[in-house]
């Protein structure tokens, strides 16, 4: 089986090569916008806001499973450029599957939970009203519905407050900032998951092997699902739960006083949902995956930099 994994220097396509899933069950071939990895190594060019140049990709490497872990994610510049948001996280999706449906090949694509309005008080499940409140989730939102349209084999997989140890990411700039201040303010009235890459590939992985191994029900499962970790905090919590942890390993010499303070405290171009909780119950129950609370997977990811040596973030 061979796989196209787009998106690899991301913080989601590292954590796909550095954890080796996708290698272990096939030929992986690594795409990014120039060709170069993260790694040092040489991959090949694949660029979603370049419709010509992504399908030439697809027709040259001819994959089983293309796994796209690429996105426009600037969610606050998506706002006033709307136009590129919208061609990398939506209308590339519609190459992606006319593509595979063509040709027999499956598609796993992540979105988001700002597809949602942000305004609930209980988890999102999969089948709850979509209503965007902003470029970004627009953007995504056409991705899933191009992709659902072309047919093709699929899993669109939703996550919510994602973060690794490599990247741009909350939990790194938590640690930067961290370091250098007595003092952060942070939002705290905004609920949801943080989900690390780690538990994204594990799960990914759970429901392709199934899906692999199983071909006469492969329709059957198929579709949409929720993939977070479980439990719920504020950006607040999250950051009071990266320095204790921080700290404990060694990352950090003492964690700064953090101040919670309110959204309208901290405005943004673009609004950020009050509420991004995911249910993510389909997905434990379809593929028997046993989701790990959140606060597991930020102390995971500070060990994975205490036993790296540390962070360094330009």
């Amino acid at each position: 089986m061979k796989f196209l994994l787009l998106g690899a220097n991301g913080q989601l396509g590292q954590t796909f090569l550095s954890q080796g899933g996708l290698a272990d069950r096939g030929e992986l071939v690594a795409a990014t916008r120039d060709g170069s990895l993260a790694n040092g190594a040489r991959g090949v060019v694949g660029n979603l806001a370049d419709p010509t140049s992504l399908e030439a990709l697809l027709e040259t490497e001819r994959p089983d499973v293309i796994v796209n872990a690429a996105a426009y994610t600037a969610v606050d510049k998506a706002e006033s450029d709307e136009v590129t948001a919208s061609l990398v996280n939506g209308h590339a999706l519609g190459i992606l599957g006319d593509w595979a449906a063509r040709h027999g090949a499956m598609v796993i694509h992540y979105s988001t939970d700002y597809v949602f309005d942000g305004e609930a008080t209980t988890p999102y499940t999969e089948d709850a009203t979509v209503a965007p409140a902003g470029a970004y989730g627009r953007s995504k939102l056409v991705g899933e519905g191009k992709l659902r349209d072309s047919g093709a084999a699929h899993f669109i997989f939703r996550t919510a407050w994602v973060y690794s140890s490599v990247g741009h990411n909350f939990l790194r700039t938590m640690l930067r900032l961290g370091a250098d201040r007595d003092q952060l303010a942070v939002v705290a009235d905004q609920q949801g998951t943080p989900t690390d890459t780690g538990l994204i590939v594990d799960a990914t992985l759970a429901a392709l092997d199934r899906w692999v191994a199983e071909p006469s029900s492969r329709g059957a499962v198929e579709g949409t699902y929720h993939l977070t970790a479980t439990g719920t905090t504020t950006w607040h919590g999250f950051a009071e739960a990266i320095f204790d942890g921080a700290v404990t390993r060694g990352l950090l010499a003492r964690p700064p006083v953090v101040k919670p303070i309110a959204t309208a405290e901290f405005p943004t171009p673009a609004r950020r949902p009050s509420y991004s909780v995911l249910d993510n119950r389909r997905f434990a129950q379809t593929f028997g995956f046993d989701f790990p609370t959140w606060r597991a997977g930020v102390e995971k990811t500070l060990a994975i930099l205490a036993q790296s040596n540390g962070i360094t973030i330009p």
